[in-house]
């Protein structure tokens, strides 16, 4: 960066140089810009060195890692759709009948989902079925039963998800070598687990927390109060990672552990790493 007596030399030379008549205007926008550049500077700088006193400090606390523990969120973290859900819901209900466009069904599904769900004060409670019955039906116009049981079946699949990081298995085992234990957390059914088997990554985890099985739901602090119970680590000993501020971050401090916003905080489970 410039020196700012330099930038400022140069600056006002060229403007008593110039003919618009403005030369002591354009000079203090100069030294204006100087300013803010300069601060956004030193603040960048102050966080850089912020984070890394955290880091070494907790490592103080551990040796040679930040965190006895990592916490992982499952959809939009681990996993992802590998179609669009209403494309879904749309291509196989063609066959039984759904008229629905993609656009009307991904909004009466935003719609449904966000109804408080008066059966339970759970959405996933077991295996989800009456919840997801519920949401289909709606979405669709459709309460075929064959058309649910395949919808509902397609999901437990390895068709219809993917990683989100290909670089994931690497670095959780480089993670478990190195002593860190890590577990996902979730709010999801009970076909959690089919799903990480078909997608050859339930066994990168020590442990897994599902809602439907814990009986409590993100944000609730419970679920990430048993995943550490699991892994036999102290919540402050543990880090959770996942994509909504709400109820991966603010659910996860609300139990005592640290947590990092994914697509924020960071971008990639190396970053974690």
């Amino acid at each position: 960066m410039m020196p700012l007596t330099k930038l400022l030399s140069r600056t006002v030379s060229s403007c008593f140089s110039s003919s618009n008549g403005r030369p002591f205007a354009m000079a203090a926008k100069a030294l204006q810009h100087c300013r803010y550049s300069s601060a956004a500077a030193q603040v960048a700088e102050s966080e850089t060195e912020a984070l890394k006193d955290y880091a070494d400090y907790r490592r103080s606390l551990y040796g040679h890692i930040t965190h006895k523990a990592l916490l992982v969120d499952a959809v939009g973290t681990l996993v992802l759709p590998s179609q669009p859900m209403a494309q879904i819901y749309r291509t196989i209900g063609e066959k039984y009948g759904v008229e629905y466009s993609e656009d009307e069904i991904l909004h009466r599904y935003r719609r449904a989902y966000s109804q408080p769900w008066g059966k339970s004060r759970l959405r996933y409670v077991n295996d989800g079925r009456p919840f997801w019955q519920y949401i289909v039906s709606y979405s669709t116009g459709c309460s075929d039963s064959q058309y649910f049981e395949e919808l509902y079946n397609y999901y437990m699949t390895d068709k219809a998800w993917h990683l989100c990081d290909p670089e994931a298995e690497k670095v959780f085992n480089a993670l478990r070598k190195s002593g860190v234990k890590l577990a996902v957390v979730s709010n999801f059914d009970t076909r959690l687990r089919p799903v990480l088997r078909a997608l050859n990554c339930e066994n990168w985890f020590d442990a897994v927390a599902v809602s439907a099985e814990v009986a409590a739901e993100k944000p609730n602090p419970t679920i990430f109060l048993k995943a550490c119970e699991l892994l036999g680590v102290n919540p402050e000993d543990a880090v959770h990672v996942g994509d909504d501020r709400r109820n991966d971050v603010w659910g996860a401090r609300d139990a005592g552990c640290d947590a990092w916003l994914w697509g924020s905080d960071v971008h990639s489970f190396k970053e974690v790493s």
